[in-house]
């Protein structure tokens, strides 16, 4: 009999497997009986696909609970889902996302989220313009250079907003040395010949591309993405150097200037390749930015690199020297070899920048076509309640594909939603809070982030976290401690995952919690907010009432209401990204995209790590 023997019953495995692989053709070796060779095979038998195992001998193979086929022909195995005729059915099970959109708390909602998004249209508008109009006309018209958004569309198959993932857009404002456009640089990931890289350029009409303390912040961070999504860097050089009268706050410590050209060294080492194009000058520390990459490229009579410029030379020996002469591209291609490609144009340069990258010979991104937009238009989010209990799901329903979601643990820790969906046809886990992060609800995700790492699925944070004092639990010392044990955990898992994590602050994230649902401190890959998210140790409603028990005066006196006004401003997402406490602000509904894009990103790193976890306090 067939499947009392171990070869026939691998023989049955293989069949099974085969039926639902839709392979058409099948041939092995199996020694059913009396060492005798078995011949399978694959054929069709009208409106059923049908797998075959022949035995030389009649009669030797048995296997109860399959259909008979034929005579000489021992047995066949059949599934229904080989029929041609079956009909698909959803991956997972649709949400119900549906809304009131005509209710006028939605209305409200909607109407404020429209000034915010106006404020924020205004605020990038003036980041992306540069250092203004005659700025920009010394730039382009006397010294002869390509604008930075100019040159990024030379450089990139396609420079837009659903192309070019920008990061810290609005960095650099409400700074305490006053407002500094883009930090004077412009970051991101974009495609250049179908490969995502992570770019930076310096935009040369903010003061001549000086480099500020925030500057250098934002440059490291996208070196950060840069290595832990294993991305080509492409530098996209004019810069006059560092802004001196901060220079103790851009050079003498760990995580300052130098730790540019430390990573540039350290991620040639890691396989992570290094380019830059120079169309502008590079001045004393700048002149290592590119002489610390793989490839250079650099432009005739724009480009330039010396540690000290001609009016340095002259104060020092009274020699007069031109910047060609001194560190011009002719020089450097010919003489000194710092570079690598001469170019005698701009456009010259960004065309051999897009040739070193198309021969760097990396894996590009995984694609996904056919998948289904959510059933829930996206355009609805910005009117979403999010602080309401079950709105989580409304927004989770207008973010995936085709608005399907594996919930997983529905019934435990309900303030905590955890499940699978897709976005962009990427397989991804999704956690956001409906509430408070309880004892059961930190448990239930510390289980689920191990599934992901398990699973090698990326993780997706919703962040909405309210103040803990609205638990509870806090009046509670045991169920305090149970609260404080179970965050533990899921902080344990979520700082150990070894898989992509991505965060989203959609509405307050107030206290520790924050750390469980993978704040900045915890490195997620990428963390943006929307305009209205805020982000503090306590909400500001909390924070007056604690100043005014401290300085025993009342909630509405004059210091307390100063104090309120402060903090009010600290917490809000416009004060975070231009810290770069965030990678960007983006509107809700350009959520989906976003995620999209960045799973694009993560995607082109075949992630292979295997999760590590630390001890769990049980």
């Amino acid at each position: 009999m067939l499947l009392r023997r171990l070869a026939g019953r691998y023989c049955v495995q293989d069949m099974r497997k085969l039926l639902f692989s839709g392979r058409q053709t099948f041939a092995c070796n199996r020694h059913h009986v009396n060492s005798k060779c078995a011949l399978h095979f694959y054929t069709s038998m009208k409106s059923r696909q049908t797998l075959v195992c022949r035995s030389l001998y009649s009669g030797t193979v048995s296997a109860s609970g399959y259909n008979t086929c034929d005579k000489g022909i021992s047995r066949c195995y059949t599934t229904p889902a080989a029929t041609a005729s079956k009909k698909p059915r959803p991956v997972f099970r649709k949400l119900d996302g549906t809304v009131d959109t005509s209710c006028k708390e939605f209305q409200a909602r909607l109407d404020g989220s429209k000034q915010l998004e106006e404020k924020h249209k205004q605020m990038v508008a003036v980041a992306r313009s540069g250092g203004g109009p005659k700025a920009m006309e010394r730039h382009v018209k006397a010294n002869k250079k390509l604008f930075v958004q100019d040159r990024l569309r030379l450089l990139l198959d396609e420079y837009s907003d659903d192309t070019f993932l920008e990061i810290g857009t609005l960095a650099g404002f409400g700074m305490p040395y006053g407002d500094i456009p883009g930090a004077s640089v412009v970051t991101g990931v974009g495609k250049i010949n179908g490969i995502w890289c992570a770019i930076t350029a310096n935009d040369g009409t903010v003061k001549g591309g000086t480099v500020y303390p925030i500057g250098v912040k934002k440059q490291l961070r996208l070196q950060e993405i840069g290595l832990h999504n294993r991305l080509p860097c492409v530098y996209l050089v004019d810069s006059g150097g560092a802004f001196l009268p901060l220079q103790s706050e851009i050079f003498p410590d760990k995580e300052q200037g130098g730790k540019i050209f430390y990573n540039e060294a350290r991620f040639s080492a890691l396989k992570i390749p290094q380019v830059a194009i120079v169309g502008g000058s590079c001045t004393a520390g700048g002149a290592y930015v590119p002489a610390m990459c793989d490839e250079a490229v650099m432009v005739d009579k724009i480009g330039t690199i010396f540690l000290g410029g001609p009016p340095l030379v002259y104060a020092a020996t009274g020699e007069k020297v031109s910047a060609e002469n001194l560190g011009g591209a002719t020089l450097h291609c010919k003489v000194s070899g710092v570079m690598d490609h001469f170019a005698a144009t701009e456009e010259d340069a960004f065309e051999t920048g897009r040739e070193i990258v198309a021969s760097l010979n990396e894996q590009g991104p995984v694609e996904y076509e056919g998948w289904e937009e959510p059933l829930y238009s996206v355009d609805e989010l910005p009117g979403l309640v999010v602080d309401n209990p079950g709105s989580m799901k409304k927004v989770i329903a207008r973010l995936i594909d085709g608005s399907q979601f594996h919930e997983f643990k529905s019934m435990y820790g309900p303030s905590l939603v955890t499940g699978m969906a897709y976005i962009q046809g990427h397989l991804v886990g999704i956690i956001g809070n409906d509430g408070p992060l309880t004892a059961d609800a930190a448990t239930k995700g510390a289980h689920f982030v191990e599934l992901c790492c398990h699973r090698r699925i990326p993780l997706i944070f919703l962040q909405n976290l309210t103040s803990d004092a609205s638990m509870p639990e806090t009046e509670d010392g045991e169920a305090m401690g149970n609260v404080i044990r179970n965050r533990a955990k899921m902080m344990m898992a979520v700082a150990c995952a070894q898989v992509p994590k991505m965060t989203v602050i959609i509405g307050d994230s107030f206290g520790p919690s924050n750390f469980a649902m993978c704040g900045r401190s915890f490195s997620p890959r990428f963390l943006f907010m929307w305009p209205s998210a805020r982000i503090g140790i306590i909400s500001p409603e909390e924070a007056g009432h604690a100043a005014a028990q401290m300085t025993g005066e009342s909630n509405s006196s004059d210091k307390t209401d100063e104090m309120n006004k402060r903090y009010q401003r600290q917490v809000s997402a416009l004060y975070s990204s231009g810290r770069l406490w965030d990678d960007g602000i983006i509107l809700p509904q350009h959520t989906r995209q976003v995620l999209g894009m960045c799973l694009s990103i993560v995607s082109q790193r075949r992630e292979d790590g295997y999760t590590d976890f630390g001890v769990f306090r049980m």
